[in-house]
């Protein structure tokens, strides 16, 4: 069982619930997925193999390598992308997705609506502002399901950071809100660490929910602020190279 059988397993013994079927979208944004071409990839464009059912067209995908092969029975030309690399790429297209078809629990035609959906919800557009906090204190109030999101998406930002701490901050005027503050972001992860925080929160289900995010060194004096009352986040570090940062708004090239 994949995370994204659990997820797909869990939404339909509860279809009704909306929080898990929330779930099964984020695994299927967060998943390294392995799409079907119809040619082998020629520089970064490719030509994935297109499929018309009654349903509509679809595009076929897999979580494992070994899922792909069993339903072409052959060698067949793939790429690996993320899940949210390929909702980008198809957002327009009027082409679906389908999931692991007939080759896991988790076989499941995504229709052309939900995928534009889930592609305009990976769509984050944080705000740059600038303020600085007058009071740091413990987080509180905070719905578990948020803190759990973070702690899933900080878990694949392997080398972005060294670690991150949840604070509640008083802002000038006495603007309540909540920081999540990496220590020592390595130069221009900030925008995708930005932007994998920002999934946290929509997934979530937090109608209108915010929460900023800073970075700083752990030199600067404000880090043992942090330190003392914040909930702390370690993120992986890499045991060898960097792996390259997490970037959505990039899907690669149909042709």
């Amino acid at each position: 069982m994949t995370p994204l059988d659990r997820a797909h397993a869990a939404m339909e013994d509860a279809p009704d619930d909306d929080s898990l079927r929330l779930d099964f979208f984020e695994r299927i944004a967060d998943a390294e997925l392995f799409l079907l071409l119809e040619s082998e990839p020629q520089g970064d464009a490719i030509k994935p193999a297109l499929f018309d059912t009654s349903d509509g067209r679809f595009v076929l995908a897999f979580d494992r390598e070994e899922r792909l092969t069993s339903f072409t029975e052959r060698p067949a030309p793939y790429v690996a992308l993320a899940g949210r690399a390929i909702a980008a790429m198809l957002s327009g297209q009027d082409t679906g997705l389908g999931l692991n078809l007939g080759v896991a629990p988790s076989s499941f035609l995504v229709p052309v609506e939900a995928l534009e959906w889930l592609a305009n919800l990976l769509q984050p557009n944080p705000q740059e502002t600038e303020a600085r906090p007058e009071i740091i204190s413990a987080p509180a109030g905070l719905p578990e399901r948020l803190v759990a999101g973070i702690d899933t998406k900080l878990a694949s930002a392997t080398g972005l950071a060294r670690m991150a701490w949840l604070v509640g901050v008083t802002y000038p005027g006495g603007v309540p809100g909540h920081l999540l503050a990496f220590i020592d972001t390595e130069p221009g992860a900030e925008s995708a660490l930005a932007r994998a925080i920002s999934e946290a929160l929509v997934f979530s289900g937090i109608e209108g929910g915010l929460l900023d995010v800073a970075h700083f060194r752990a030199s600067d004096p404000i880090a043992a602020r942090l330190a003392r009352h914040g909930l702390r986040f370690d993120l992986p570090q890499p045991k060898t190279a960097k792996p390259p940062g997490m970037d959505p708004s990039k899907p690669p090239r149909l042709r």
